[in-house]
């Protein structure tokens, strides 16, 4: 197999945006389909988060007096579910069973050129899982494919009148991550702080699209202008 000669890149895509009820399984074919082209040009590593469907499971468990790890517990495993999805779909060499580690994830991809994971550990999103792993494999890039086209100074899901921010800087961005984040599981946040951190001190440019826009998440991927918000 020809293996890939660019830097790799990696991509955090939103459990909000694999699981909406609503074409998924058209979506998950095309991004399967998306990340089979761009895997061959390039070192690939994925995780996927667990959305709606995670904090269901959760909430539940918090009724039932479940503690905060074993609530993250639950959250992980509906990621590794939705990274099974993603993996089976995309098939070989991508592992039909997701790492589930960040170092287990650099040695598969080592191996092919395509890897999807869920999360790994209580107190770790799946975008801080993005990071760790984008620092690993000396990523070109990290993309974290959401919900919403980009980064606003407030919510635009409740303020009609947020203005998005087209370009940020990492300290711009820290407060803003900063001032919506918790301990919680199952919290939602623009992006997790331990990422934020985590990339900020290693200098990878992050881009953050729709992930449902197929078209721009490519581009995004492969370095051209895309529709969104970068942080640098």
């Amino acid at each position: 197999m020809e293996r890939p000669s660019s830097a790799p890149v990696v991509i955090s895509i939103g459990g909000s945006v694999i699981w909406t009820g609503e074409d998924d399984a058209r979506y998950l074919d095309g991004l399967a389909t998306l990340l089979r082209r761009t895997g061959k040009r390039r070192p690939i590593g994925v995780t996927t988060g667990g959305g709606s469907m995670a904090r269901q499971y959760i909430e539940l468990g918090r009724k039932l007096g479940l503690t905060e790890v074993e609530l993250d517990e639950i959250g992980i495993d509906v990621t590794r579910l939705h990274a099974r999805l993603l993996a089976g779909r995309i098939g070989p060499p991508t592992p039909a069973h997701p790492p589930t580690t960040v170092a287990a994830a650099v040695q598969e991809i080592q191996r092919g050129p395509l890897v999807v994971m869920g999360g790994t550990e209580p107190g770790h999103t799946t975008d801080g899982v993005a990071a760790l792993l984008a620092v690993r494999l000396r990523a070109t890039r990290i993309i974290n494919a959401t919900s919403v086209n980009g980064i606003y100074d407030r919510d635009p899901r409740t303020h009609p009148a947020a203005k998005r921010l087209e370009r940020l800087s990492w300290e711009r961005f820290r407060e803003i991550v900063h001032a919506g984040a918790s301990s919680a599981a199952g919290q939602q946040f623009p992006f997790d702080h331990l990422a934020v951190n985590v990339l900020a001190r290693a200098k990878i440019p992050l881009a953050i699209v729709q992930g449902r826009d197929l078209a721009n998440l490519e581009r995004a991927i492969e370095g051209r202008s895309f529709d969104g918000s970068r942080v640098e």
